[in-house]
């Protein structure tokens, strides 16, 4: 019997080097299971998935496979934010403090809620050890991050708030709408859209999730000289600030697994969904249409805030509000169009918009990469999706 997974889907006349690309993730790439769908000016142009949802390979993967996409969440969050901001109740330059009284403290009352969504506001980690138990209550991590003294002046530089982003935008969204970001999100975009992305997986939705594995341990040429200076300093420096990023509370540790970490919202890490849903929200914000966000949303979500050396993750990161932007560096780029914008998931997983060609991406797997940033299985589709235009 051959190891060859079985791929299924559909790809559009002139597509074909998308599959071609999706399955040699499988031959050359150690893809164990995935998914990628594509949108052209609204129509579907890929939609294939293939291999296995587990990593003992007794799954096979199906088409409503749901998949933990990490940091791509970040995107689906500030999807939120935007949509407060096109309907007037949330400004981008008035005081966090006005929203979320609390979160004056420690100096912090003059804070902008620009700086949230920039990555500039300085709360990249909580500095007291947090219990395990912490990760998934909302509160105690609200509550924390609203007494947190910042690890530098807001508004000055940017470091990746890479959990705590969804906690500080998805508070603001909570006090802003009176729903928490997972129900908002549903209400807003999802239902409207149809799209099968969950922040926050209904416990019976559990069993279409895919099994995640720990971040592969890089071979030859694959990790980011800056990935491996990262992880050196998070070993070395357990209490400064990039571990404290990763890994406070260290219940992290435990993996994605877990029926607490699926049922709990957190919007900077933890959604679920499809790279059919990935494709058609950012699809949708590619047309430009008005039915995700205005066009004025659509340049302000896009326009850039931060660019250059990340105080959290030792490499160059480019921001706009929310979301990541392209670079012109091979693996921090979203494709040829300099106004493209999405974000990427830590293993590979991401999705993005690009106006100018109308096209909405995503891509989602179940074996985790090494990169901090895009990994080279979704770089050879974005590749393979801009040959065939």
């Amino acid at each position: 019997m051959s190891d060859e997974p079985e791929i299924h889907g559909s790809c559009a006349p002139g597509f074909e080097a998308v599959r071609d690309a999706f399955e040699e993730g499988f031959r050359s790439r150690d893809e164990i299971g995935a998914a990628t769908a594509v949108q052209v000016d609204g129509e579907t142009v890929v939609d294939l998935w293939g291999g296995h949802a587990d990593v003992a390979k007794t799954r096979p993967w199906q088409e409503n496979t749901l998949v933990n996409v990490y940091s791509t969440t970040k995107g689906i969050t500030a999807f939120c934010a935007h949509r407060l901001i096109d309907e007037g109740k949330l400004d981008l330059d008035e005081r966090v403090a006005t929203y979320w009284p609390e979160f004056a403290a420690a100096g912090k009352g003059a804070v902008p809620v620009r700086d949230l969504l920039s990555h500039r506001v300085g709360l990249p980690a909580v500095r007291e050890p947090l219990p395990p138990e912490a990760l998934y209550d909302w509160d105690a991590m609200v509550t924390a991050l609203a007494a947190e003294e910042p690890w530098w002046t807001p508004g000055t530089q940017h470091g990746y708030h890479a959990l705590t982003f969804g906690w500080l935008v998805g508070e603001l969204v909570r006090r802003v709408s009176g729903k928490s970001l997972g129900s908002y999100f549903r209400e807003t975009f999802a239902e409207p859209l149809g799209l099968d992305f969950h922040v926050g997986l209904a416990e019976a939705e559990h069993a279409r999730a895919a099994e995640m594995t720990p971040i592969a341990t890089p071979g030859e040429g694959e990790a980011d000289a800056e990935a491996i200076e990262m992880g050196k300093a998070m070993l070395t420096e357990p209490e400064g600030m990039t571990a404290r990023a990763f890994m406070n509370p260290p219940s992290m540790a435990a993996g994605v697994n877990i029926p607490e970490w699926r049922s709990a919202e957190i919007p900077g890490a933890n959604g679920h969904g499809t790279a059919r849903s990935l494709a058609a929200l950012y699809g949708a914000a590619a047309r430009n249409d008005g039915r995700v966000l205005s066009p004025e949303g659509i340049e302000r979500a896009r326009t850039e805030q931060s660019h250059g050396k990340d105080a959290v993750l030792f490499l160059s990161t480019r921001f706009g509000l929310g979301f990541m932007l392209s670079q012109d560096k091979v693996a921090a780029s979203f494709g040829p169009s300099p106004g493209a914008f999405g974000h990427p998931g830590a293993g590979g997983s991401v999705g993005f918009a690009d106006t100018e060609r109308r096209v909405g991406f995503g891509y989602v797997m179940n074996r985790m990469g090494p990169r901090i940033l895009l990994d080279d299985r979704a770089l050879a589709l974005i590749d393979a999706v801009y040959a065939s235009l």
